[in-house]
């Protein structure tokens, strides 16, 4: 069953149970699911379903640090709620030194020597650590390896 099967099943069951909040945000990951594939003109594959949940909860994050600083309670609480259901189609996260690893593999591949590679590298872990690990962990990741490479 595809990512995306699996996240219409879980809309119906949470329709069948009642529950408002879990249906409110499943029916916001798929709508957009389904704008993202109005605007590209194709059928996304597991892998950019992981590509708009990950933007889905960055989204979020960003939301409740703001709501949080201005004292929005209610809203921070909405918000959490989006993000626990959010998280459930997101695969196992890496750590940082899994990261690093991932990273330093890469530049060895690509031959990456310097701070002048890093959007090839930045490319490269992209594609490879999609939904696996959050791209500001990634890019800092890149950015030791490329200074310490030289």
């Amino acid at each position: 069953m595809s990512l995306k099967d699996r996240i219409t099943e879980d809309m119906k069951a949470a329709m069948r149970a009642r529950d408002a909040a879990r249906l409110s945000a499943v029916r916001l990951l798929l709508a957009a699911i389904k704008q993202k594939e109005v605007d590209e003109r194709v059928a996304l594959d597991d892998l950019a379903v992981v590509g708009v949940v990950d933007k889905l909860v960055k989204q979020r994050r960003d939301s409740i640090t703001a709501f949080a600083g201005a004292g929005r309670d209610d809203l921070v609480a909405k918000e959490s709620a989006e993000l626990e259901v959010l998280q459930a189609y997101l695969p196992q996260r890496l750590g940082a030194d899994e990261v690093g690893a991932e990273v330093a593999a890469l530049v060895r591949e690509l031959g990456a020597s310097g701070p002048g590679d890093m959007g090839k590298v930045m490319a490269a872990a992209k594609s490879r650590l999609a939904g696996r690990a959050e791209m500001g962990v990634v890019s800092a990741a890149v950015k030791a390896a490329l200074t310490g490479a030289r």
